[in-house]
């Protein structure tokens, strides 16, 4: 096993890390504050080529694995999470689900403009009543010949208000259960699809978060992605990569906040010496780091996993599930470590407290990933073919 970055992947931190502290620290507590799209950065994301890491040359992205992918969600997490969330659906939800499930003709459509970011995706799953429950589809495709007709409504959708492409799951066959559900690839100007007000957020506040309602939406039969019935899967095998992405972000916010509450710790003096020479602080320090790195062999395996071709359902909602808890749980203590100061905007951390809460939610709950490990962990399923094979002898 070696735990060593190639040379691409540490060129690709560095960058990441560099554009992130250059170009969207400054602002980013003004955009926090005034719920501003970040218009300019992204165009700026697109130009390093962060919106299309993962997507082939051939369609004009970058054809990186899932690792540089990962380190590049991390370092910028560390700063701009509203940035991090628009950058990880467009890649890992939008782009990656085209590019793996579509026909030619919509990957030659779409993805040199999603990768470019002349577009950018959303994707749409949520509704009022299906959230994580995602089999509960009340948007309906009807199939009317050589198109469906949509209608109905999504919430909670990333991206819903400057996004041009959609990826709509919806009913089609309600007899058929999940197996009646497609996906879609619906362009926001159709006739029909009108986009609600922004939503005032706790976190990732200048993120767009919208509601999307489909009014009689005439949508081609060529923009049904993979066979009739294929919309519940995809949905799911999109949201098992995509969790890597969050999980990333959520490492990413853990470890800005760490980085943040250690330097504040050198600096800030009680009783005569560095708070960070006293043990109450240092034992969080190291508690903190302990966590990270847990979280961080996590997140670097799971996507490792994906990269090899390997089945990462577990791996991936495992990673999610604990780099989202570790983010929550020190995001926390760097605030009480800043004490006063940390309840300020100033310092940053009181931001990164509140973006560690949507990591726990979005692309499934906590306790969805729980409910993914249990069933799979019970199914045998194991991420690690060499426990596999330890609890095979034993068993």
């Amino acid at each position: 096993m070696i735990f060593e970055l190639q040379e691409e992947h540490l060129a690709v931190q560095e960058a990441a890390r560099d554009f992130a502290q250059k170009e969207l620290k400054p602002g980013v507590i003004e955009r926090d504050r005034d719920m501003l799209y970040p218009k300019e950065q992204v165009r700026k994301m697109a130009e390093l080529g962060f919106l299309g890491m993962m997507v082939s040359p051939e369609y004009g992205g970058g054809g990186m694995d899932s690792l540089s992918y990962v380190l590049a969600m991390e370092e910028i997490s560390k700063v701009d999470n509203s940035c991090s969330v628009i950058m990880s659906v467009n890649n890992s939800l939008v782009c990656w689900g085209i590019e793996t499930f579509g026909t030619e003709e919509q990957k030659a459509k779409y993805l040199p403009k999603l990768a470019a970011g002349e577009w950018i995706g959303s994707f749409c799953l949520s509704e009022p009543e299906a959230g994580s429950d995602a089999t509960s589809q009340r948007t309906t495709a009807v199939d009317k010949g050589d198109h469906y007709l949509l209608n109905g409504t999504k919430n909670w959708i990333t991206n819903g208000g400057t996004s041009q492409v959609h990826l709509v799951i919806a009913q089609t066959n309600p007899d058929l259960g999940h197996k009646g559900i497609n996906a879609f690839i619906v362009e926001t100007g159709w006739e029909g699809v009108s986009i609600g007000a922004k939503e005032d957020k706790l976190g990732i506040r200048s993120s767009d978060t919208h509601t999307i309602m489909y009014t009689d939406v005439k949508v081609p039969k060529e923009n049904r992605i993979g066979e009739d019935g294929f919309g519940f899967k995809f949905a799911m095998k999109t949201l098992s990569g995509g969790r890597i992405g969050i999980a990333a972000q959520a490492l990413g916010i853990a470890g800005g906040a760490y980085e943040l509450a250690l330097a504040y710790s050198k600096e800030r003096e009680a009783f005569g010496k560095p708070i960070s020479r006293h043990q109450a602080i240092a034992f969080k320090l190291a508690d903190m780091a302990t966590e990270i790195e847990a979280a961080k062999l996590m997140v670097y395996r799971s996507a490792w996993l994906k990269d090899q071709k390997m089945d990462y359902s577990t791996a991936s909602a495992m990673a999610k599930l604990f780099a989202s808890e570790v983010a929550m749980r020190h995001t926390v203590e760097a605030v009480q470590i800043h004490g006063g100061y940390g309840f300020v905007k100033e310092y940053h951390v009181e931001r990164l407290m509140r973006d560690a809460k949507i990591t726990q939610i979005y692309e499934g709950t906590s306790e969805v990933q729980r409910i993914v490990i249990s069933r799979n962990i019970l199914k045998g399923q194991l991420y690690l073919p060499i426990w596999k094979n330890s609890l095979e002898s034993i068993g």
